[in-house]
């Protein structure tokens, strides 16, 4: 259906792709892999039109339609969310706006000359509307926009009076809606709760036309994928498999490479000693002018490249007391919507807490009451002895002083530190070279978010209170993140949508259901065999 010949592209001095080649058939699943900046994104907008490559094709099968989802979803405003979602379904909802116009025309008597072409248009409209379940619209529309976690209050609600994260919920379910031959997702879980994530999986799994998507979640990729693309230094390579498979392959290849090259190496030292060995002999002439002539005709294998793998490991926090944090009678509520009612909980030290629940239950409410940040309308929470409390939540990104550059926000947090090892924390969250010179106020989400979390594991605390940390970061950044979380010598309590995360990191499982609480003993993966489902309200 999509295919991509012997393209070449650049941005400026940058070479983003050299004769790479990729194709995505119908009922094919393809991630669609690479770092940050290596094009991604340009290839959608190739395939959409939005750019044409500099040299090679990009074609498209004669009658396909397109999705495209990305991360900028334009203006809403005006409509409800229901309208919205309907409205901008591109070809069906063009058909209904067509339909409603045919009807109102054949009702008109002073178009009755027109009557003839009229009716006959209008059959061949709704015989395309029918085709794409036009009719069942509204109803398609309503069950994408309940998975997505919208509910039929926000559905009624003006599109215009949501946060940018829910605008992009909406955007997304009008390219669902759409019900395209080819669906083009561009980080379509980024903005998403772990229970739509779900939802998204499995409507994406029964989906039967082509799907190129790119994400940052491994374990969305893995349920989904069936070939992975990587774009490589220009290159577009294809794998057959999901993303661990991608991840196994590319490593035995990756570890041929280092073999071949070693192997190359050892033999050529080898023909050079025996050149500086025995050049100075009349009796070897002959020999050395063969190897001479036979080191001139060898082509040079250059070395493989190396992925940069940046790890980061901890400082040895204090050590707490044993009860890290209690909650005892606690209740709460947002006007007249309870969240607790005399909730009691204990945290002891080293236990890792992941806490699920539907939105609304009060996962992000639980961690501000740990943290401080809002107090019990009853009973008490007590910070246990010795506890050094660091809490990383959405809203701390915006508190950044634009101003300040990535180097100065770390200086001015640690103005003892040296340039070396705050150079180093920097490279370790993904900000290497000019990159600590930039203001904080033009870093996008993802670097904000690593920006922070340098700033509060460069010392760390013994309890980290983290709500949604891997929002916004790359798959390399989260690995990095899992990877020093493992050897963290402290307690924890976190909400997360990324399995992979509360599968690697979670010891045990609060449960946040109605006001209900449950406590499971285990991790992640444990709760989800204990229990049969992978949230709260999912099956």
């Amino acid at each position: 259906m999509i295919h991509l010949a012997s393209v070449s592209k650049q941005h400026g001095s940058q070479i983003l792709f050299l004769e790479a080649s990729m194709t995505a058939q119908r009922g094919q699943k393809v991630g669609l892999v690479g770092p940050n900046g290596a094009g991604k994104s340009t290839v959608f907008r190739m395939i959409m039109r939005q750019e044409v490559p500099d040299g090679g094709q990009v074609s498209i099968d004669r009658g396909t339609t397109l999705g495209y989802f990305s991360q900028d979803v334009g203006e809403m405003t005006g409509r409800s969310v229901l309208a919205e979602t309907m409205a901008g379904a591109g070809e069906v909802s063009d058909l209904a706006a067509e339909l409603s116009q045919l009807e109102q025309a054949m009702a008109d008597p002073e178009r009755v000359d027109e009557l003839d072409k009229l009716v006959e248009r209008f059959g061949e409209v709704q015989a395309r509307f029918d085709e794409l379940s036009g009719y069942s619209l509204e109803a398609n529309a309503q069950a994408i926009l309940a998975g997505l976690g919208f509910d039929p209050d926000r559905v009624a609600g003006d599109v215009g009076e949501l946060s940018g994260g829910w605008k992009m919920r909406v955007a997304l379910a009008r390219i669902l809606l759409m019900r395209p031959d080819a669906l083009l997702l561009d980080e379509p879980t980024n903005h998403l709760d772990i229970e739509s994530i779900l939802w998204l999986e499995g409507f994406l799994r029964d989906f039967e036309g082509a799907l190129i998507m790119t994400s940052h979640d491994r374990e969305f990729m893995n349920r989904l994928v069936d070939k992975i693309v990587e774009i490589d230094a220009g290159e577009l390579i294809s794998y057959s498999g999901n993303y661990d498979f991608y991840e196994d392959q590319r490593a035995l290849a990756n570890a041929q490479k280092e073999a071949q090259y070693a192997r190359h190496q050892a033999m050529l030292a080898k023909e050079k000693a025996f050149i500086e060995r025995f050049k100075a002999r009349a009796s070897h002439a002959a020999q050395v002018q063969s190897r001479v002539k036979k080191l001139d005709k060898i082509d040079k294998v250059e070395p493989p490249r190396r992925r940069k793998v940046v790890h980061f490991e901890f400082k040895r926090p204090p050590r707490s007391g044993d009860d890290v944090a209690r909650l005892a009678g606690v209740s709460k509520a947002y006007g007249s919507k309870q969240i607790y009612n005399g909730f009691d909980v204990l945290l002891r030290r080293k236990e890792r807490w992941c806490v699920m629940g539907i939105n609304g239950a009060g996962k992000s409410t639980l961690l501000k009451l740990v943290a401080g940040a809002t107090a019990p309308d009853a009973g008490t929470v007590t910070i246990g002895a010795g506890v050094k409390l660091g809490y990383f939540a959405q809203h701390t990104m915006d508190l950044l002083d634009g101003d300040r550059s990535v180097f100065d926000t770390l200086h001015d947090a640690f103005p003892l530190a040296t340039v070396g090892s705050l150079k180093t924390l920097s490279g370790c969250f993904g900000f290497s070279g000019d990159d600590t010179d930039k203001p904080c106020r033009i870093l996008s989400g993802g670097e904000k978010a690593r920006l922070v979390l340098a700033r509060m594991l460069y010392d760390p605390p013994n309890f980290l209170v983290l709500d949604e940390p891997t929002n916004h970061l790359d798959v390399d950044t989260k690995a990095m993140l899992v990877e020093a979380l493992r050897g963290f010598e402290g307690t924890m309590l976190f909400v997360s949508h990324d399995r992979h995360f509360l599968s690697a990191l979670s010891n045990r499982v609060l449960e946040l259901d109605h006001g209900e609480t449950h406590a499971y003993g285990g991790g992640y993966s444990e709760y989800v065999v204990q229990t049969g489902r992978e949230a709260p309200g999912v099956g």
